[in-house]
């Protein structure tokens, strides 16, 4: 009756009563699903600002474009980075279940912030026209600056929570053991990033609409409404939900690993010593408190003994260890291991990500100088993501449905396309979508010239739908590798440190945001030093030389890929099933 009653509980799982949970009555599609309606609502909630807020920054509290930018994307890369934070969380101390609910009110209180600040003259610096250069236009500063800093950031650190747990909660409600379970997982990742972008296109669309044509109060306040009610759809699906056990701190596991090992290979100790531990299995004595942990990690992650690779961190394990709390196992080596060896895959995406930072930055700059007329219609400049948007709404479910499975029949393997070969995709499309930029902007800026409106605020007479091109590839390439990394930080990572090994994925795109920032900065201050003004600096955006940042992005793009196929054809899967 017992051995029955183990046959039907998912070991190393809980429900949201904190009761073993079950196989048949737990889990699977249905559950993920109220994971893909959520995240269509918090990423409406999330981009409907991201995607506008460098005009709302420049137009109503007075940034100039460059400043306004580079707060954009420090904003993003903040709230990205604190993915970090909240897959640490999930896998150290909660489920992903409470860090989601936990973030979901975060950034509802942030908005709230921001919207209040919107809604009121008094709260925001006093309107001015930039075209009348006698009377300059004042800067947000002090309380004003302080409350418009403290939403976003409020914002930042609830979206940072949701996206280190929101597709990792998905993702585990499917059984890894089974093939079904596996391709289930996957097309969940391929739907997560079409939710992803169907949030994407009402907030680009809709919402943005309402900031420019109804007032930014509007627009705070319809992302305030969509966070808010992710939280009771979320809640919907709590008797579904299958919640992993939090297994201990994975850094308290990576630093014990690695400060084992640089002291015992300071210390003399017999090579034998180390040897004989290596060839025992991983259930070592360990505290008491962490037997069931041990015994969990057990029964998911294979016994293995130690690998050669990264040898140097196979001296953790002896016998008699310096100190007690640095009794490591042969599991715990390894999966330390694996950890590393993600790390190359992860700092070769940021250049891509610092690609896509433009998307939210210059690019809706350049639009908004363009004539941005469809038809009588006249669409937001910050509403052009809706062109890559859109294509990946209608590229996602075609791959998951005609490409990977004949991917399977040609390959005779199970994945089709491997995870690291739809990344390698994305960047190469980031590589073309930055030579379409630069090309585009010359021609933009030579409309500019030949109409003598350089100087002007007038629409430029060439369409926006000439800048759609780069959103379109750069759309392309986000789809490629974000579901691809995702799915691949999930799948290689060890169990216990599964949920901050998937944040990397967000952490990447905070470390492209930043280091476009950081780009920004270094050529401004690199070409300043000549007798030109500096590449991108000047009364407005038609002065910039951002056709020459646009080449410059184009070449570390490629000199990034050509970095990346180094790691990429080295890398070993940790399970077949991977090909």
């Amino acid at each position: 009756m017992d051995k029955e009653r183990q046959l039907t509980r998912w070991e190393g799982y809980v429900d949201w009563r904190n009761k073993p949970a079950l196989r048949g009555r737990h889990g699977g599609m249905l559950a993920a699903s109220f994971v893909l309606v959520v995240e269509i609502l918090e990423n409406l909630a999330f981009l409907a600002n991201a995607s506008n807020l460098v005009l709302y920054l420049s137009q109503y509290m007075h940034f100039s474009p460059s400043k306004a930018a580079n707060n954009v994307t420090n904003f993003m890369g903040t709230a990205f980075l604190l993915a970090l934070l909240g897959g640490f969380l999930s896998d150290a101390f909660f489920t992903t279940y409470h860090i989601y609910l936990t973030s979901a009110v975060i950034e509802f209180l942030g908005l709230i912030v921001l919207t209040v600040q919107a809604r009121s003259p008094s709260l925001k610096p006093p309107a001015c026209d930039r075209a009348n250069l006698n009377i300059p236009c004042q800067e947000v500063y002090g309380a004003k600056a302080a409350m418009l800093f403290i939403g976003l950031y409020l914002v930042a650190l609830g979206v940072g929570g949701i996206k280190g747990s929101l597709p990792v909660h998905g993702a585990e409600q499917f059984d890894e053991s089974t093939p079904l379970g596996r391709k289930q997982r996957s097309t969940f990742f391929n739907y997560f990033v079409f939710c992803l972008s169907c949030g994407g296109l009402i907030a680009v669309t809709f919402v943005v609409w309402i900031e420019d044509n109804k007032g930014w109060q509007w627009g705070f306040g319809f992302a305030t409404i969509s966070i808010f009610l992710s939280i009771p759809i979320f809640l919907a699906g709590s008797a579904t939900y299958r919640n992993k056990i939090p297994s201990g701190s994975p850094l308290t596991t990576i630093f014990k690993v690695l400060v084992a090992a640089t002291l015992n290979c300071c210390t003399s100790r017999s090579q034998s010593n180390a040897v004989a531990s290596m060839a025992t299995s991983p259930s070592s004595p360990t505290p008491k408190g962490k037997e069931a942990e041990e015994e969990n990690s057990k029964t998911r992650e294979p016994t293995q003994t130690a690998t050669e690779s990264l040898k140097f961190l196979n001296k953790a394990v002896v016998d008699k260890p310096v100190h007690n709390t640095l009794d490591c196992t042969v599991q715990q080596v390894e999966d330390v291991k694996i950890v590393l060896k993600l790390l190359p895959i992860f700092a070769c995406t940021i250049i891509l990500n610092c690609c896509l930072a433009q998307l939210s930055t210059f690019s809706v700059e350049q639009a908004a100088t363009m004539n941005t007329k469809l038809g009588s219609l006249k669409v937001p400049p910050a509403s052009l993501p809706i062109f890559p948007v859109t294509f990946i709404m209608i590229l996602a479910p075609l791959y998951d449905h005609f490409i990977i499975p004949f991917a399977r029949k040609a390959t005779k393997s199970e994945m089709g396309i491997t995870h690291l070969q739809r990344i390698g995709i994305g960047l190469v499309l980031s590589i073309i979508a930055m030579a379409i930029a630069a090309l585009v902007e010359v021609k933009r800026k030579s409309v500019a010239t030949n109409s003598g409106l350089l100087d002007s605020e007038q629409p430029l007479p060439i369409t926006f739908f000439w800048i759609a091109l780069q959103y379109l590839f750069l759309g392309s390439a986000d789809l490629f590798t974000l579901a691809g990394l995702l799915e691949f930080f999930f799948t290689e990572a060890p169990t216990s440190m599964r949920s901050l090994a998937t944040s990397l994925s967000w952490a990447s795109l905070a470390m492209g945001y930043y280091l476009s920032s950081v780009i920004v900065s270094i050529v401004n201050n690199v070409t300043s030093y000549s007798k030109h003004k500096p590449w991108l600096s000047g009364s407005n955006i038609n002065h910039f030389h951002l056709e020459r940042f646009y080449w410059l992005m184009c070449v570390l793009s490629a000199l990034n890929f050509l970095h990346y196929l180094l790691w990429a054809t080295r890398y070993k899967y940790r399970s077949t099933r991977a090909h």
